[in-house]
C-alpha cells in the first residue's frame, strides 16, 4: 500500500451546484472536520450549473477546485452536451438522452487523483440508484467495483461515500433540511433547460418538484427573486 497518508477527517465533494451535490456537500460537513469541492467543467449545457457552485461553495467557505474535462465535449451525443438537442427520456439507448457515457466513472476517478493530492481519504457523490433515470454508473455496483479499482490503481484505501443512493427525492430533501443545507437549495440548479426561475416542466424539473411536494417543503429555489 502507498506510504501517503490520507486524512480519515477530510473529504472530497464531486460538486455540480445542483440539488443532490449540495444536500451532499452538507452531508460531508456533518461527518467530517475538513470538506472541499470539485467542479468540472466539461462542456455541459448551461453555465448556469458553474455559477450555482461557486455561490454555493462560497456562502459556505467550501474550497471550490475545478478541472477541465473537454473531452465529453468532443464526443458529443447527447442533450447535455448538445444545446441544438432537444431533452428525451428515450434514445436508441433506452436510457434518456442526457446521459453521458462514462460520465462519473471519470469524475470520481479524478477526484481520487485530487484526493491523493489534497490527502483526503473520503469521496462523496451525489449519485443515486433510485433516481428515475436508470444511469448505468449512478448504480451501487458500479461505485462498489469503481472503488476497488481506484482503491487498486492508485494504491491507496480511499472510501467513495453515496449518501442519497438509496433515497427519494423526497427524502433527499429531508436530509438537506436536516443537515442544514436547505436554504443553500435557493442557489442549486436542476432545469435541464438552464432557466431561473426553473422552467418547472422538464424531467428534472419535474422531479425536483415531486420531492418538495411529497417532502412538504417549500423549495427556496422557487422563491428566489434574483440571479445570483
Amino acid at each position: 500500500m502507498s506510504h501517503i497518508k490520507l486524512n480519515n477527517e477530510k473529504a472530497l465533494v464531486v460538486f455540480s451546484g445542483g440539488q443532490d451535490s449540495t444536500t451532499c456537500l452538507f452531508w460531508a460537513q456533518k461527518h467530517y472536520q475538513e470538506v472541499e469541492a470539485v467542479f468540472f467543467h466539461y462542456g455541459q449545457r448551461h453555465h448556469i450549473e458553474y455559477e450555482s457552485a461557486k455561490k454555493i461553495a462560497s456562502m459556505n467557505n467550501i474550497k471550490l477546485h475545478e478541472l477541465h474535462l473537454d473531452t465529453f465535449k468532443e464526443l458529443g451525443g447527447n442533450s447535455l452536451l448538445d444545446h441544438n438537442e432537444s431533452i428525451s427520456e428515450e434514445s436508441d439507448s433506452g436510457l434518456p438522452n442526457t446521459f453521458v457515457p462514462g460520465r462519473n466513472l471519470i469524475f470520481l476517478t479524478y477526484a481520487a487523483a485530487l484526493s491523493w493530492k489534497i490527502k483526503a481519504k473520503h469521496l462523496v457523490t451525489g449519485v443515486c440508484q433510485t433516481d428515475f433515470s436508470g444511469y448505468p454508473d449512478c448504480r451501487q455496483d458500479t461505485i462498489e467495483a469503481l472503488e476497488k479499482a481506484i482503491q487498486l490503481g492508485i494504491d491507496c484505501p480511499f472510501e467513495i461515500h453515496t449518501p442519497l443512493m438509496y433515497l427519494t427525492k423526497a427524502e433527499t430533501v429531508k436530509l438537506a433540511q436536516s443537515t442544514g443545507g436547505l436554504s443553500a437549495q435557493a442557489y442549486s440548479h436542476t432545469c435541464y433547460e438552464g432557466a431561473v426561475p426553473p422552467c418547472g416542466k422538464c424531467p428534472s424539473c419535474l422531479l425536483r418538484s415531486k420531492g418538495f411536494k411529497e417532502a412538504g417543503i417549500e423549495d427556496p429555489l422557487v422563491l428566489r427573486t434574483q440571479v445570483f
